[in-house]
């Protein structure tokens, strides 16, 4: 398959595409124009074209798109500030704070966190995930962020063909997942489509090779059957008094006949939509006319008609949806909807988007829908725990058939497909689903897990206290099958958790205050402040759960109270003072302060392992055992003279470490066998194992050889993403 270059649009075709534009836009529009044209020079793609043109395509796209300039002027401006010495703040002075805002929302979608050891060790497949959260996220402060996005994705699969063959596989499968159900799911019709082809020719090259053979090889007889069959439609409706209809032949999409050709079982001959008319017309009343019209002249087939005027799709798309069959017995797909309609199929929310026409300061009432939908879709990704989460949410919730389930008031809850009652109380209320016991469908008693169809009239049944039940987690009984639900059950878990690790933590944080003197003359806010927390309460559930340590509390706290000793006299405060150089222990790479020669053991009470935290005990006759810091057999006020400085020291990379863990998980066939099979990929050893079933409850406790907490903490991750788990742990072996 070669690359072909995408003729490239100058400034002068780009403003001959916006006709409407008044002097001010084009005015900002060439400027932005000439100063990214300067601010990328010197820059080429691998196409070998200088890397201007493609601002010029992304700007020119918008155009078709029917944005106004300040966004075209984004568009044309949308890489600069990541791959030029240009400033947020010059963008901003040059051209105004929208257009830099807007700017700036694309380049924040590019950019990921890399100040971190952690974000550094992020497989690559983890920052491609987290960029499409931020992506989506991005929605619901500028929609016109994600069009610029759509735009640049558009062009850059336009020119994949320059690409390695893995680059090209893996970025046309993004495309394909996530890009193009966005574009649908904002009624941009003409994005999605092209986006689904361009990465079904790089997914499967030989069935997309081999459908637009097909349809290519009937190109011209279809041509002429279309213009047949118009010409007999438009006299036909001349005749009725409709003078005024635009009928044109519709091209089907290849990614759109095969998905057809798969979900029915049929071969290309048996689709219906290959040869399909469009007819536009002024006024709904006229849609429905042309309806009776087509059906009076051609036969209908039975089950192929959608009206999507009288029922919107989700994403606002309407028209009249019908396929008949002819004299001849060929089959033709008819779609009939006003110019207004077709505007809004072809660029969904784009077409709304008129600040030209809008200067009032109002948006019409459909933009303002489709804003408060949007709004309404990312609460289900700022609920999510991590990206791979938000990725999976969005797809079960967002990019999934829909069911339209009715409250006895009569108000539609849209709802994805296999969503429960308790599914549909949270949509409506979070107290409602908290509080949800039962509910009645059509008037009928049912089980909070039965599955919901469209037109079922929903009434939920509650109690005046108590939560959710833990059941409604396990993805066995299926009670919860939306992400938003499912997010707020494990919320209100969290938070129960949360308030017993707040009361928990501000034990500790006193009593380590208490120690260092310090309780009655310093504030608990104030130590938060020095972790850099805004919130008490954020810092004391920290605390609480383990995340902070009392001897980080007391390290932090006298580093910040007398700056002026130095880190060794801070440590020499809480522990024995170094005399002696170090010594490393061959055996377990430990490096001691103070003593030498004696025999070290990592203590078995806690497990310590490289990247942990750990201070030294003096034993009586057994050398010294080696703690993490947060061991609970570790106390410094007691004894604090036995207590040594030690940290990891030449630690040999073979060198494995017992670490003792929990998973608990709501029991099934093959549980074991997927928790084992995860351990074994990542090439970790298992030394022991117990597995423990109480009401359908399991734990499975395993001892792991582990070289690094990069590793254990890698592995308990896998673990906790396996269905029907609900922790997988760190455990101590008191």
């Amino acid at each position: 398959m070669s690359p072909t270059v995408v003729a490239t649009h100058n400034l002068e075709s780009l403003l001959l595409s916006l006709p409407d534009m008044t002097p001010t836009e084009v005015s900002l529009i060439e400027r932005a124009y000439h100063k990214a044209e300067q601010a990328h020079e010197g820059q080429f793609r691998k196409s070998g074209e200088p890397y201007f043109t493609h601002c010029v395509e992304v700007a020119h796209i918008l155009g078709e798109m029917r944005l106004d300039a300040e966004t075209i002027a984004a568009g044309l401006l949308h890489d600069v500030l990541e791959d030029t010495p240009i400033t947020l703040g010059e963008l901003s002075t040059e051209f105004g704070s929208t257009v830099a805002m807007i700017v700036d929302g694309v380049t924040k979608l590019d950019r990921l966190p890399v100040n971190t050891e952690t974000n550094r060790r992020k497989r690559s497949a983890d920052r491609e995930t987290e960029y499409i959260r931020k992506m989506l996220l991005a929605m619901g402060d500028d929609v016109r962020v994600v069009l610029v996005k759509l735009a640049d994705r558009l062009h850059n699969m336009r020119t994949l063909g320059f690409m390695p063959p893995e680059k090209q596989i893996k970025i046309a499968r993004e495309t394909l997942d996530i890009f193009a159900p966005l574009a649908n799911r904002l009624g941009i019709w003409q994005i999605k489509w092209e986006l689904e082809d361009l990465s079904f020719r790089y997914l499967e090259p030989e069935a997309y090779r081999a459908l637009a053979h097909d349809i290519d090889e009937r190109r011209h007889d279809r041509e002429q059957y279309l213009k047949g069959v118009s010409k007999v439609l438009r006299d036909e409706l001349a005749k009725n008094g409709i003078h005024n209809a635009q009928i044109s032949g519709r091209s089907k999409h290849i990614y759109s006949i095969h998905r057809k050709m798969q979900r029915k079982g049929v071969p290309f001959e048996q689709v219906y939509d290959v040869r399909a008319i469009r007819v536009m017309v002024n006024t709904i009343p006229e849609c429905y006319q042309v309806l009776g019209i087509v059906h009076t002249l051609w036969r209908p087939i039975p089950g192929e008609f959608d009206d999507y005027i009288a029922d919107p799709k989700e994403n606002f798309y309407q028209s009249l949806h019908t396929a008949v069959r002819d004299h001849q017995g060929k089959t033709l797909e008819v779609q009939i909807r006003t110019s207004d309609m077709h505007e809004h199929a072809e660029y969904g929310i784009a077409a709304h988007w008129r600040y030209k026409e809008g200067r009032n300061g109002a948006h019409d009432e459909a933009y303002e829908k489709r804003i408060a939908w949007l709004r309404r879709l990312m609460e289900t990704g700022r609920d999510a725990d991590d990206s791979d989460e938000f990725i999976d949410n969005m797809k079960t919730d967002v990019f999934k058939d829909r069911v339209y389930a009715v409250t006895p008031k009569g108000d539609v809850i849209d709802l994805p497909s296999g969503a429960t009652p308790i599914d549909f109380a949270y949509h409506i209320h979070t107290e409602l689903g908290h509080r949800c016991r039962g509910a009645r469908v059509n008037g009928q008693l049912i089980s909070l897990n039965h599955v919901l169809k469209t037109g079922d009239q929903v009434e939920i049944i509650t109690t005046k206290h108590g939560g959710p039940s833990l059941d409604w987690l396990n993805p066995d009984l299926g009670y919860v099958n939306t992400a938003r639900a499912r997010q707020k059950v494990k919320y209100w878990f969290r938070k129960q958790h949360r308030d017993r690790n707040i009361a928990s933590g501000r034990d500790v944080l006193e009593r380590e205050l208490k120690k260092l003197g310090l309780l009655s003359s310093m504030s608990l806010e104030q130590v938060a402040g020095y972790f850099n927390f805004d919130k008490l309460e954020d810092f004391l559930a920290n605390i609480g759960s383990g995340d902070i340590t009392g001897p980080q509390i007391a390290r932090k706290v006298l580093e910040m109270e007398r700056p002026e000793l130095s880190t060794q006299e801070t440590d020499a405060i809480k522990v024995k003072p170094a005399t002696t150089p170090l010594v490393v222990d061959a055996s377990n790479g430990v490096s001691i302060q103070g003593m030498s020669g004696l025999l070290v053991n990592l203590a078995r009470c806690c497990h310590p392992v490289p990247g942990d935290p750990i201070v030294g005990y003096v034993t009586r006759g057994r050398g010294v055992s080696v703690h993490r810091r947060d061991c609970p057999n570790v106390n410094l006020s007691i004894e604090g003279e036995r207590y040594l400085d030690v940290d990891w020291g030449s630690i040999q990379k073979e060198q494995m470490y017992p670490v003792p863990i929990e998973v608990i998980a709501y029991d099934r066939n093959g549980l074991l066998k997927d928790v084992t099979t995860v351990i074994s990929d990542e090439k970790i050893n298992i030394s022991a194992v117990h597995v423990d079933t109480r009401q359908d409850i399991a734990t499975i406790q395993l001892t792991l050889q582990i070289t690094t907490m990069d590793q254990l903490a890698r592995i308990l991750t896998r673990i906790e993403r396996l269905r029907s788990v609900v922790e997988a742990r760190r455990r101590n072996a008191f």
